[in-house]
């Protein structure tokens, strides 16, 4: 037997000397890899801590406070790496359009290496890194700017008007603008308002990390006036409607301007006298006095069948709506974008600015509406707020529940705004 076993050893002997030779050889191999795969483990983390450990100033600034190009020159590169840098953010940011208030952060490291440079721009972030640290190895890109989101409320009282009350408050214009518009067709806020009215905003905001506002998106509102009557306006698929669910739209606004610098110097009459040819003759129209130059809007939808000079009317614009009803709009200083006839207008569309032209005394609209070619008085309408349609039957409850979230939001930011304020002594007992 052990004859056999040697024998069969010298017979094979070669193959499994190349087979062990082999095998011991791959596992020298592996285990160099391994050992030389944890080492350069190693080294990178302790480079990643030595460069977390090291304190790279970040100074940052604004294109008008100084020029990127400058920042650089002042942190000790010299002209050519100034240039690099530049050209490569040029790569991902158009430089040629920088504005004064776009911010920037540069870093460069103790011993003079330029680290990074970011620019703002907008709702972008352009960046220039120099990867290696040293060799001047640079990369460029672009990414978004994060923007959050967050739902506010708030409430108050009038005094003097609703605008410059709600901006009292902090409210931005585009938002104050959203809540007129959400009643333009119920409440006009020149006419209807009075001191201590009170109003009440839900809307959700976007905002970037560091705070700078992006949007706001009114989701509810509320007004009340102070003979207890409340309106409300809910948003609900691109539209806004009341708490019973009718569409807050209606077919024609409550004014041909906004509620801001204007008021109603002559109204609709039979025998007015006419301040400048000094006759009585029929007003068949309403005056709104406003700054020149203030914007007219479009009251329904409509096409434009006139637009141009007409006597005594100045430039004047007509408007045909549905139903056989048509609005005029005189003395205006000049027309808005596309307007001539034939044009298609929407409802607060600017139509036009107002002006003096034609037989006028000073900057007003001279605003005229007629139904079935008879004139009426637009401020005694009966159909004037008529709406335009119902939420759908199919969704009711889905608007219903939003309303019920919408309305919680709303009467508590009024609590809290309209809750008595305690004074001192009481504050100083309860502590």
């Amino acid at each position: 037997m052990k004859e056999k076993f040697l024998a069969f050893i010298q017979q094979h002997y070669r193959r499994y000397h190349d087979i062990l030779f082999y095998t011991l050889t791959l596992s020298v191999i592996i285990v160099a890899t391994g050992v030389a795969l944890h080492i350069s483990h190693l080294k990178d983390v302790r480079e990643l801590e030595n460069l977390r450990e090291r304190e790279i100033p970040v100074q940052e600034f604004t294109i008008k406070e100084k020029p990127i190009y400058v920042a650089l020159q002042e942190a000790g590169l010299s002209n050519q790496e100034v240039a690099q840098i530049v050209g490569k953010l040029s790569t991902v940011a158009d430089t040629r359009k920088l504005q004064k208030n776009d911010t920037y952060s540069l870093s460069v490291d103790a011993d003079g290496h330029f680290i990074m440079l970011l620019l703002t721009q907008g709702f972008k972030r352009y960046y220039v890194a120099n990867v290696a640290h040293v060799d001047g190895a640079l990369v460029a890109g672009v990414s978004d700017v994060e923007i959050k989101t967050r739902i506010k409320t708030a409430a108050g009282k009038i005094k003097g008007s609703l605008f410059n009350s709600m901006l009292a408050r902090g409210l931005q214009v585009p938002l104050i603008l959203d809540f007129t518009d959400a009643f333009s067709w119920t409440i006009d806020f020149n006419t209807d308002t009075r001191n201590g009215d009170e109003y009440a905003a839900l809307w959700e905001e976007n905002y970037t990390v560091s705070g700078e506002i992006t949007g706001q998106d009114l989701l509810a509102a509320s007004y009340k006036s102070a003979d207890g009557g409340t309106t409300y306006a809910f948003y609900f698929e691109d539209d806004f409607y009341d708490e019973t669910g009718k569409m807050s739209k209606k077919m024609f606004l409550k004014s041909p301007i906004s509620f801001r610098n204007y008021r109603i110097s002559s109204r609709f009459s039979y025998g007015r006298l006419h301040p400048i040819l000094k006759i009585r003759r029929p007003h068949l129209g309403i005056d709104y006095a406003a700054p020149a130059g203030t914007p007219v809007q479009a009251v329904a939808d409509g096409t434009v069948k006139v637009a141009g000079y007409k006597g005594g009317f100045g430039n004047y614009v007509e408007i045909r709506h549905a139903n056989g009803y048509m609005t005029s709009y005189g003395h205006l200083k000049g027309y808005g974008k596309g307007i001539k006839a034939g044009a298609k207008v929407k409802q607060g569309q600017t139509v036009g600015y107002v002006g003096s032209t034609g037989l006028s005394t000073g900057p007003h609209l001279d605003f005229r509406v007629k139904e079935k070619n008879k004139f009426v008085d637009f401020l005694k309408m009966k159909n004037r707020n008529s709406t335009v349609r119902d939420i759908p039957k199919e969704q009711r409850k889905e608007f219903e529940d939003l309303k019920v979230l919408y309305l919680k939001e709303l009467e508590a930011a009024q609590k809290a705004a309209f809750a008595p304020k305690k004074d001192a002594a009481e504050d100083k007992n309860e502590a």
